[in-house]
């Protein structure tokens, strides 16, 4: 492929990440919105003009109840999950286990992330390091600032390995990928959540077999009588989950184009400065999804992370592919232009 089949090439794959990015952006921008309007909207509907009073047409310009509740959940889902989530997130690494690092290992790691976030075009970010067993990096970004959170395992890393893990996070912090992601946390949040509440429920069975039947009635004792059958937690996780579907729908495909996406479109800006980066990212991809010690890795900072340490029932509930991972280190071992 000549300079110039090379350069178009790229021009067009970046604007299908650009187009890819804005779909998924405005589908996880959907989310807090809906779970806003759920309960806001019918109220509004219910009550009508006269049952909202100070609310009607006259104090609303003569927009209808509905389109005014429509526009109030616009404005709170979108206003609440950007003023809650940098502050959920903040907390969250608060609370993680920092590496007890003395002064020169500290002061290189900060001047390192300053290094590379001159070599980026960012700001540096405040740095956290973390005693954890996963290979693995986060950044976020709001109106708290940015902050990068990087274990002592990928510290460890070969030099190549650990720079290129840390440049990833820091493009993903220029594109602002990680300042809207970290906005639509908490609705997120929320969504997987009752998710998982859900499949738990659908999936849930009898705790006792038959065989354990059959000898509780031997001794008289009979404990199934009073035990909600199987069948009614069948029936309330498909409920749960209708309800949860609306919303649901908009968060599994922003996860895949823009989180999911938004990794893809790292990986191709630091593969694309030369060789060894391209080698070092996937290296740093590999160990962090071979390694042991996922547990270690908040699933909070899981969209906001190197590699995506959910397990497989989580992946399910989020609607994203088991293969991303093995796409994006099968793309960065390819000879092909990402």
């Amino acid at each position: 492929m000549s300079n110039s089949d090379g350069r178009r090439e790229r021009a067009r794959a970046g604007r299908r990440g650009r187009l890819r990015r804005a779909v998924g952006a405005l589908a996880l921008a959907a989310v807090p919105v809906l779970l806003v309007a759920a309960p806001l909207v019918p109220v509004a509907a219910l009550l009508g003009p006269a049952g909202l009073g100070a609310l009607g047409p006259a104090a609303l310009g003569g927009i209808p109840p509905v389109a005014a509740a429509a526009l109030g959940a616009v404005a709170l889902g979108l206003g609440g999950s950007a003023l809650v989530g940098p502050t959920i997130v903040d907390r969250r690494i608060a609370r993680l286990p920092e590496a007890d690092l003395d002064d020169r290992h500290t002061d290189f790691v900060a001047h390192r992330v300053a290094t590379l976030s001159e070599a980026v075009g960012v700001d540096a970010p405040a740095v956290t390091v973390v005693r954890a067993d996963a290979a693995n990096v986060a950044v976020a970004d709001g109106y708290r600032g940015a902050r990068l959170v990087v274990s002592t395992r990928l510290l460890a890393l070969p030099a190549a390995d650990r720079d290129a893990a840390l440049r990833h996070a820091l493009v993903r912090l220029r594109t602002r990928e990680a300042a809207v992601t970290a906005a639509l946390l908490p609705a997120l949040a929320l969504v997987e959540t009752v998710a998982l509440l859900a499949t738990l429920l659908v999936g849930r069975r009898g705790d006792r077999t038959a065989a354990d039947r059959r000898v509780n009635r031997i001794h008289g004792y009979e404990p199934e009588e009073d035990r909600v059958p199987p069948w009614a937690y069948t029936v309330a996780g498909l409920l749960l989950w209708l309800l949860l579907l609306p919303a649901w729908a908009p968060a599994a495909v922003g996860d895949r184009l823009y989180v999911g996406g938004g990794r893809r479109d790292a990986d191709a800006a630091v593969a694309r400065l030369g060789s060894d980066e391209r080698a070092g990212l996937g290296n740093a991809v590999e160990f962090a999804g071979e390694a042991a010690g996922a547990a270690d890795w908040p699933p909070l900072l899981d969209r906001l992370s190197l590699a995506s340490m959910a397990d497989a029932e989580t992946g399910r509930v989020r609607g994203t592919s088991r293969q991303e991972a093995r796409l994006r280190l099968a793309l960065l071992r390819s000879k092909r232009s990402l």
